[in-house]
């Protein structure tokens, strides 16, 4: 049985937590935001309303403030170093390279969170 953590950080569908919500990889830098309308394994709606992945914005804040902290605590820590222009790169590259991680766990989270979806405990060995 996936975890409801697991099925967020790996962007699986809040009822079944196998069938993928994205139809290409993260890699995929021109379609990583292409979502599935329906879960190819339980068949869910994954798009409950128009405008309901407007909420994730805030959740991505939240995670890109929480990679912002975590980097300069650590440059702060382990290297120490005394221009500014060392901590805004060290915190702009992660950042940037994280983006399409953090748009697709925000809206994953968003799904989970608030979507209403129940967890089915009979797709769980229906792994694609």
């Amino acid at each position: 049985m996936a975890s409801k953590l697991r099925s967020i950080i790996e962007n699986k569908c809040p009822k079944c937590r196998s069938g993928n919500m994205y139809k290409h990889s993260a890699f995929n830098l021109l379609k990583f935001s292409k979502m599935n309308s329906k879960c190819p394994v339980c068949g869910v709606g994954l798009k409950p309303e128009p405008g309901f992945y407007i909420g994730g914005m805030y959740i991505s804040y939240a995670v890109n403030v929480a990679v912002i902290v975590a980097v300069f605590l650590f440059v702060k820590i382990v290297f120490e170093p005394n221009k500014l222009i060392i901590y805004i790169a060290a915190i702009l590259v992660p950042t940037i390279l994280l983006f399409p991680y953090n748009f697709r766990v925000s809206r994953t989270m968003m799904l989970h969170l608030f979507g209403g979806i129940k967890y089915d405990s009979s797709y769980q060995n229906k792994d694609l």
